[in-house]
């Protein structure tokens, strides 16, 4: 008899990092663990599940490396919130080779309901990490605050 081994878990969580914030994403695809560190990148500011997925935001982006996707989603994220006074609950998310396409739900920021604790100014390379193993992808780095 043959055991089944279990379907990586989906997550995010944060990580201290000095004056800044550390997100992480994980999940048992590549865009899943993006998706994770979105959500994650949310709830630097607000908690996601607080988010109504009212609207829908078309977001690309491409780089040469999976770390680099990362950081170039992420900070195209941060990019809407900002332009578009917005924060995002959810996404879906589609990579192919260097190329991510996506979109973002959301909308746009209720001081009162939302409390928003920080502005994001941008993710970094510091702890830069995608990366795929037996339990499934992370995706990790920090953003500046």
């Amino acid at each position: 008899m043959r055991s089944r081994t279990p379907a990586p878990a989906s997550f995010w969580e944060h990580f201290p990092h000095d004056a800044d914030i550390g997100i992480v994403g994980a999940g048992p695809t590549r865009a899943e663990a993006f998706r994770q560190a979105a959500l994650a990148l949310t709830a630097v500011v607000t908690d996601p599940a607080n988010v109504a997925h009212l609207h829908a935001v078309p977001v690309m982006c491409q780089a040469p490396t999976d770390e680099l996707l990362l950081v170039e989603w992420l900070n195209a994220l941060i990019y809407e919130m900002a332009v578009r006074a917005m924060l995002f609950g959810d996404f879906a998310i589609e990579i192919a080779g260097g190329e991510l396409r996506a979109t973002a739900y959301g909308e746009a920021v209720d001081i009162a309901r939302h409390e928003p604790a920080v502005e994001i100014k941008g993710a970094t390379l510091t702890a830069l990490r995608v990366a795929h193993g037996p339990d499934g992808w992370r995706a990790q780095c920090v953003v500046d605050v």
